[in-house]
């Protein structure tokens, strides 16, 4: 499964999550490949992820900043704003990277606009 890691600031709008999405599955999703969406647990009540996951027809999961914190050593884009803020070096990268497994690496590191970002992971063996 391909996993689609969501950082997102307070009051991020749903139609820029969406766009943000769909930008970045337009460079490497395969179109009869699973996808979700992960974020961090303190996301689970924001307005916009929840719409735009709605939105985009995908399922939606958060991970507690300690599984987000677990796989930090293979992300590729520190936030310096997610480590004070929630405590973690980053949400987007690694947020995918949990939700793709153990043995998951990078194919799109952080992108962001408007108030987003978004990376994809996916398993090595694909």
């Amino acid at each position: 499964m391909m996993a689609i890691g969501i950082g997102c600031r307070r009051g991020a709008s749903a139609q820029a999550i969406v766009a943000i999405v769909r930008e970045a599955l337009a460079q490497v999703w395969l179109p009869d490949e699973p996808a979700g969406l992960f974020s961090i647990e303190q996301k689970r009540d924001e307005p916009g992820l929840v719409a735009a996951a709605q939105a985009l027809g995908l399922p939606l999961d958060f991970f507690p900043a300690e599984a987000l914190r677990a796989v930090e050593d293979r992300i590729a884009t520190r936030s310096s704003r997610a480590e004070i803020l929630l405590g973690v070096a980053s949400v987007s990268e690694a947020a995918a990277l949990a939700g793709a497994g153990g043995d998951a690496g990078l194919v799109l590191p952080r992108i962001a606009r408007d108030g987003a970002t978004c990376a994809i992971a996916r398993g090595r063996g694909r």
